[in-house]
């Protein structure tokens, strides 16, 4: 049985209580143990490394430390946690004064980082531990009558350097994975230029319009090539297009209705599993296909 240590991020706890639904679903309906890092916090969302790097640092290491201590590899679900989880591991692994530095923090609170863990985004164990074809395999709906728009973000995928091992080598310009996994559920994925592009999460604050007008081109862009509906890996850029999608509308100056899921909650559709149980009734604009 594959089995990693699952860094929930936080937004699963209050914003996207859907995600982590439809995650435990598909892992359970696989046979894959996730163990939730219980001990673990918000890993700074990039807005706490603006403001101190230092402790940003410590607190994505002291996750890591809990990794270790399972002996497991983590996983993630968004990709802002998967960017600053790795950036840590990278930095930690690779400057050993850092590293002592981190240390003697942690060994405040009884812990070490030894550099032992990997870290990873639940999309990348699927394909590569599990596999595509297997879970081909165990379709009970495949989703032939459906286009589907892959979104893949920035985080989980730029640097490309500092992801290379996690995804194989996914071309940050040309990202593949997130289409393989739509067509092995028997689906159509819509081929548009916006798949990788930013949604605009991490300026939503700072600029309104310029987050309204990425996400919004990025749906639009989906809905023309003819998309059914849209699928992300990452939490928060669901969050920005889903929740968002009104007020992105309203910047761009024309109509979207276009579903946004999780990663986890299309794949679930495909296993046949309940679409409640994937926690489809949270998701604002309506998938009424279900």
């Amino acid at each position: 049985m594959l089995k990693y240590a699952l860094f929930t991020g936080c937004t699963v706890y209050g914003a996207t209580p859907e995600l982590l639904k439809s995650t435990m679903a598909v892992a359970e309906k696989l046979g894959i143990d996730l163990q939730i890092l219980k001990e673990a916090t918000c890993c700074g969302a990039s807005h706490l490394q603006d403001f101190d790097d230092g402790l940003a640092t410590v607190l994505n290491a002291r996750t890591l430390c809990y990794a270790e201590a399972k002996g497991l590899e983590i996983v993630t679900i968004c990709n802002t946690c998967q960017l600053n989880l790795a950036r840590v591991a990278d930095k930690l692994n690779n400057d050993e004064e850092a590293r002592a530095k981190v240390n003697e923090k942690l060994a405040e609170v009884g812990l070490k980082y030894h550099g032992t863990v990997r870290v990873r985004h639940f999309l990348y164990a699927l394909r590569d531990d599990f596999g595509y074809d297997k879970i081909a395999e165990l379709v009970e709906k495949p989703l032939k009558d459906f286009n589907i728009a892959a979104f893949y973000g920035c985080h989980n995928i730029r640097p490309s350097k500092l992801h290379e091992e996690a995804t194989r080598g996914e071309n940050p310009y040309v990202p593949t994975s997130l289409d393989e996994l739509i067509k092995a559920l028997g689906a159509n994925a819509v081929d548009y230029e916006s798949k990788n592009k930013c949604c605009g999460f991490h300026v939503e604050l700072q600029a309104p319009k310029t987050a309204n007008a990425l996400s919004g081109n990025a749906i639009s862009d989906a809905a023309d090539q003819g998309a059914d509906f849209m699928v992300t890996p990452c939490p928060l850029c669901q969050m920005r297009m889903d929740i968002g999608q009104k007020h992105a509308a309203k910047t761009i100056g024309r109509e979207l209705n276009l579903p946004v899921l999780h990663m986890p909650q299309m794949v679930g559709l495909a296993l046949g599993i309940e679409p409640r149980k994937l926690g489809l009734y949270h998701n604002i604009v309506e998938p009424k296909f279900v």
